[in-house]
């Protein structure tokens, strides 16, 4: 993967890794006419391609970047799905948990994702954060008083858990909504939740 910044430079392996994992999930090029997301490749939708600049074909749009390239998928994912968000500190506290923070993100945009891990430190783990889909030193510090409560494992196996309900929860609500989107639900269920190895729990970073 290539350099990303100082931040990133102790957790360069393990971004790599949660990417690496996007990418198989995600796919290559993609341009389903139910899928309001339009053309995609890696996961990385037309728009945003354009929103950090790239200007080329959507079929040949990269995933890593060099000295020539430097606007990519790796880019764009860690800028908007790790870095921005404040997922950044679970790369140490709980690697398992970035992984389903970015996955979420992805598919549903940060705020809902962050929203998410929240109402489930609340429900699952007795916090009292304020559900605003923003991740801060207060949820981190309420994930890490999970952790002392219940020991690391099962911290992160709640999270997961009820995270994933959520999730499958809010796909269920998109085809009640919008029946055209039935056409994803199987495959949406089968692959973006319970994704996370639940066995990666507790695993150093």
């Amino acid at each position: 993967m290539p350099k990303l910044g100082l931040r990133l430079a102790g957790a360069a392996g393990l971004i790599a890794s949660v990417l690496a994992g996007l990418y198989a999930r995600e796919g290559d090029y993609v341009n389903h006419k139910a899928d309001r997301g339009g053309a995609t490749r890696w996961g990385v939708t037309e728009v945003v391609a354009r929103d950090f600049g790239y200007r080329g074909d959507m079929r040949v749009f990269p995933k890593h970047c060099d000295a020539v390239t430097p606007i990519c998928a790796d880019r764009i994912y860690t800028t908007l799905y790790i870095e921005r968000p404040g997922y950044m500190p679970f790369a140490a506290i709980e690697p398992a948990v970035l992984d389903e923070l970015v996955d979420s993100a992805v598919l549903h945009g940060p705020p809902r994702g962050s929203g998410w891990l929240q109402a489930t430190l609340n429900e699952a783990c007795g916090a009292d954060l304020q559900v605003d889909g923003k991740v801060g030193a207060r949820t981190v510090s309420a994930y890490e008083t999970c952790q002392v409560r219940v020991g690391r494992v099962t911290a992160c196996r709640l999270v997961l858990d009820t995270m994933d309900a959520k999730q499958a929860a809010f796909f269920r609500a998109i085809v009640a909504r919008n029946p055209s989107q039935r056409v994803f639900l199987k495959g949406w269920l089968a692959h973006r939740v319970g994704n996370v190895d639940r066995a990666k729990c507790g695993k150093a970073a």
